[in-house]
């Protein structure tokens, strides 16, 4: 019976009673259209993450030092993991998924062990050029569509399993069994090395069998991971396992559920020769626009990539979640102190630290700019992406100036909570021009894009024991990014980035450019743990804004808003109690009980 698996998943299957919840049913060998079966795949689907506010009503980002949570006296989740409060027994339900991310493998096992019964009458066309036997080139092969379903599956069954290797390290893998009540469930965990292993053979296996650009359907099954994603998503696998947390710096030496039992640089190489094979082939890096749709690159407007990718023909997203049409980014973080559906819940914070992490427009840092830092004038000549990302005081938001200090049109003290930062995230609401403008648009959520992968180049080729040789690539490749952000190019056309600077300068600067391009998109909390370095970026406090409006000026001043006490055995979750009570085979995780 199928009750489990398809529960919760979709209206569709609400029509039929409970108990013809069959394989036979949804899997059935007359159904030439697969009509239950790619509904149930589509439910899979709807359990991919949304990262819109996906933590408890907040943003992950802000259980990091770039944001926090308007309601911090609620002790809402993002707070309980910003601190280190949780533990095996008390998780933060919200982020720690366990049981989630194996539900929705078993879901797609259950898919894979039986799709093949469907007698799909419909092909679809792989449109990568490819070279056939007699040596001609050729455009476009036909495949059956349960093919490329089953394909779809293994690798939303990749994906589920990076969502468990990112937060605990290695975990049981269950291959394609479904398991069932009479099944022996207590699984060892697999090592780290074994479930990246799993994890990037999967990806390599099913490649082919996944559409390619030029997708010939491609309004139908934009949604759909292609082999571009599959590929990028192996980048980043690839990415973590070279880190300094998997790879060097473990949480325990020796121990393989937690990494790598030894250091080796050639993991940083093969992320590099991986994201550079990527470019090479599907994508374009210079600061001049192509119309070529089979590539991808950067589209002018760093704004327009999150609210108008429907809307464009040049390509950088490469897997995404459609939420569909609304208002929900607006109505959960914009600006308090407006009236009606247009009034915010300003739940995102954006710290004065991550504002401080926005250079100069010359991509220099203070002091070293050609422009002098006002501090009475702060968001003056900055990084331009920081007026896309963050509103601060004087900001506009539809056709208003902002009043970000306390007891100011948009910080109402009155209200019984205020801004904690004087800063309102906006990163991913639409650039209304009027009230008049505000209404529904659509709401992607991105996984993977092409900015991304040269981020994910830049910091493996300057790790890896081939840095020299990659150094021009390293600066070529960062180019685009500052270009489209709009910093300015400079006398010397590097856009502020200098090919002289040490690996470890380099790294800070890539740390950097990732940190500002990739803001709120679920990268930084990760980020700082997998390059080990949240025990160093949580001994500065976290900052806000104090912003004071007197007769003549504004005066901004620098405040502490929370100290982070930060415990090391907080870069991995604790597997949940429950898991390891039952499973005498379960090995926690360094320091959790």
């Amino acid at each position: 019976m199928l009750v489990a698996a398809i529960s919760a998943c979709t209206d569709d299957y609400e029509s039929l009673p409970v108990d013809q919840y069959t394989i036979e049913y949804v899997f059935s060998e007359t159904d030439s259209a697969g009509v239950q079966a790619v509904r149930f795949l589509n439910a899979i689907y709807s359990t991919l993450p949304n990262g819109y506010n996906r933590v408890g009503n907040d943003f992950l980002d802000a259980a990091t030092d770039d944001a926090v949570s308007l309601y911090m006296d609620s002790d809402p989740d993002v707070l309980r993991l910003q601190t280190g409060r949780y533990t095996a027994s008390n998780q933060v339900t919200s982020d720690m998924n366990w049981g989630t991310w194996y539900q929705s493998i078993r879901k797609c096992n259950i898919f894979i062990n039986n799709i093949d019964r469907v007698p799909f009458n419909t092909k679809y066309v792989n449109s990568e050029t490819y070279t056939d036997a007699d040596g001609q080139e050729v455009v476009g092969r036909e495949r059956p569509m349960g093919s490329s379903y089953k394909a779809e599956a293994r690798f939303l069954r990749a994906f589920f399993y990076f969502q468990l290797l990112e937060r605990y390290g290695g975990v049981p893998l269950v291959g394609d069994k479904v398991f069932d009540i009479n099944d022996n469930l207590e699984l060892p965990r697999n090592t780290f090395e074994e479930c990246v292993n799993y994890i990037v053979d999967e990806l390599d296996n099913i490649k082919d069998s996944l559409r390619s650009l030029p997708m010939r359907d491609a309004t139908a099954f934009a949604h759909v991971p292609t082999k571009q994603a599959c590929l990028a998503l192996k980048i980043r696998v690839l990415l973590y396992a070279a880190s300094p947390l998997f790879n060097g710096q473990t949480l325990e030496q020796g121990n393989p559920y937690v990494g790598y039992t030894d250091y080796d640089a050639s993991r940083w190489t093969r992320v590099a020769e991986e994201a550079k094979a990527f470019v090479d082939a599907y994508g374009i890096i210079s600061t001049r626009r192509s119309m070529n749709k089979n590539k991808f690159q950067l589209p002018e407007g760093y704004h327009n990539v999150f609210i108008n990718y429907f809307t464009g023909d040049i390509r950088e997203v490469i897997f995404f979640r459609n939420n569909g049409n609304g208002t929900s980014v607006e109505r959960n973080n914009g600006p308090l102190g407006f009236t009606g559906n247009k009034l915010g819940n300003g739940r995102t914070n954006p710290t004065q630290n991550l504002v401080d992490a926005f250079l100069m427009k010359d991509g220099k840092p203070r002091g070293e700019s050609v422009y002098a830092y006002d501090p009475q004038h702060p968001y003056d000549n900055r990084d331009p992406r920081l007026e896309s990302i963050v509103l601060h005081q004087g900001s506009q938001w539809l056709a208003t100036l902002l009043d970000t200090y306390q007891g100011g049109a948009n910080n109402p003290s009155g209200s019984g909570r205020y801004n904690q930062t004087s800063y309102y995230m906006c990163k991913f609401m639409n650039d209304f021009k009027t009230a008049n403008e505000y209404g529904s648009h659509n709401e992607l959520w991105i996984y993977l894009r092409f900015a991304e992968v040269l981020l994910n180049f830049a910091e493996a080729a300057n790790e890896s024991d081939k840095r020299n040789e990659y150094m021009d690539d390293i600066i070529n490749y960062l180019i685009p990014i500052r270009y489209r952000a709009g910093i300015e190019p400079g006398s010397d056309k590097r856009y502020g980035l200098d090919p002289t600077m040490t690996r470890e300068q380099m790294r800070e600067v890539i740390h950097n450019e990732r940190r500002c391009e990739m803001a709120f998109e679920e990268q930084r909390y990760y980020d700082i743990r997998r390059w080990r370095e949240a025990e160093q970026i949580f001994k500065k406090p976290l900052q806000g804004m104090q912003v004071v409006k007197g007769t003549s000026q504004v005066v901004y001043t620098p405040i502490d808003i929370l100290k982070v006490e930060w415990s090391d055995k907080m870069y991995l979750y604790p597997i949940p109690y429950t898991e390891v009570n039952k499973n005498r085979n379960m090995v926690q995780n360094p320091n959790w009980r």
